[in-house]
């Protein structure tokens, strides 16, 4: 048996300079391209922007997405999606930067 990946993120609202607290992460997985997406839970930032509660994605996932919901941060974006590979063992952070009209995302360590 494959070991899973793990996945972990955090969001930063730039324009107020100081973690975004309170946005609800959902986490789904799939095995491959053509599978769909399962939902595997949700958990919600605290008052670091961190995400202590995220599940981890089952064995043989492929892709994992993460759903945020950024409406009370932002007046353009209601959520942002993520959707990104993932390999069995490995650690995978990946931090929303969220800005009033843009984002962007990245692997962190």
């Amino acid at each position: 048996m494959k070991p899973t990946a793990s996945v972990s993120t955090h969001v930063l609202d730039t324009a107020a300079g100081r973690p975004a607290e309170g946005v609800t992460v959902e986490l789904s997985a799939r095995r491959g391209d053509v599978t769909p997406w399962t939902v595997c839970g949700t958990a919600v930032t605290d008052a670091d922007g961190r995400c202590a509660g995220l599940p981890e994605p089952p064995g043989g996932t492929a892709h994992v997405r993460l759903r945020f919901d950024v409406a009370r941060h932002t007046p353009f974006f209601p959520e942002v999606t993520v959707a990104f590979a993932v390999v069995p063992g490995e650690h995978h952070h990946v931090p929303l930067l969220l800005s009033p009209f843009g984002y962007s995302v990245y692997r962190g360590s």
